[in-house]
């Protein structure tokens, strides 16, 4: 056998071997330089969407709705599926901001009835606004164009009740879980103030319509759109039992 062949590639000579290598490089920097003239897959996301083009009483009516079937059972069919991811790839048009409670028992999208990139959701312990919370609920209405903003309370919410306890009898939490409930004594008060004494449940709806009223008082964007009759924000609450969510829409 000739000493310049190569026993463990098949009988290819060194020359071969290096046409072939010679090439498989020039092929790869061929196809980087292709790659980089083509646009990033993720570039999707930065496409243009057309906004909601309903109004804020329209997707509230839309979430009335879907509560509607989700406490009767009724059958609905949400908007989600292969199709649907899809078409969220290129970009979101939600209708709805959604500040709502980590509670595992409250996930907004089943309460309403609604499928994939219909709400943008804001969620952390008792629904508070924080500057993250807030800054999120302006770009879902400055950006995204959203016509709604939802601040949902619920039955037993553990936050508002330890915010009760440091009321009542002066508690105290572990961790950062007293920091977090400070936002929520206000509300607490106000709820004690208004009714004689302090329940739990006075105090979740208090909670929830101060969120609701601090948005429309202290984020200028959500003033000029609430002035322009381009969003409503309302609160509500949310009944473990029964599944009913209540509206106050003027707070």
């Amino acid at each position: 056998m000739r000493d310049d062949l190569c026993r463990c590639c098949g009988g290819f000579s060194r020359h071969d071997l290096a046409r072939g290598r010679r090439a498989f490089v020039g092929g790869m920097a061929a196809g980087i330089v292709a790659a980089a003239a083509l646009p990033a897959r993720g570039a999707r996301a930065a496409d243009p969407m057309p906004k909601t083009s309903l109004t804020p009483d329209q997707a509230l009516r839309l979430l009335k709705e879907g509560n509607d079937q989700f406490r009767t059972d009724a059958p609905f069919r949400a908007a989600q599926g292969r199709e649907r991811r899809v078409e969220l790839a290129r970009g979101q048009a939600p209708f709805c901001v959604l500040v709502g409670c980590s509670d595992s028992r409250v996930p907004p999208e089943l309460l309403f009835g609604r499928g994939l990139g219909e709400l943008f959701i804001v969620r952390n312990a008792g629904n508070t606004i924080d500057t993250a919370a807030l800054g999120s609920v302006e770009y879902g209405v400055a950006v995204l164009g959203c016509p709604l903003v939802v601040v949902l309370g619920h039955e037993g919410c553990g936050a508002v009740a330890a915010a009760v306890e440091v009321v009542e009898k002066n508690a105290s939490f572990p961790g950062v879980i007293g920091e977090m409930i400070q936002p929520i004594i206000p509300a607490v008060l106000a709820a004690r103030r208004s009714s004689g004494g302090t329940t739990l449940d006075a105090a979740v709806v208090a909670n929830a319509k101060r969120v609701a009223a601090r948005l429309k008082t202290q984020s200028p964007i959500a003033q000029e759109a609430v002035r322009q009759n381009k969003l409503k924000i309302v609160a509500a609450r949310y009944d473990l039992d029964d599944g009913n969510v209540a509206w106050f829409e003027d707070v």
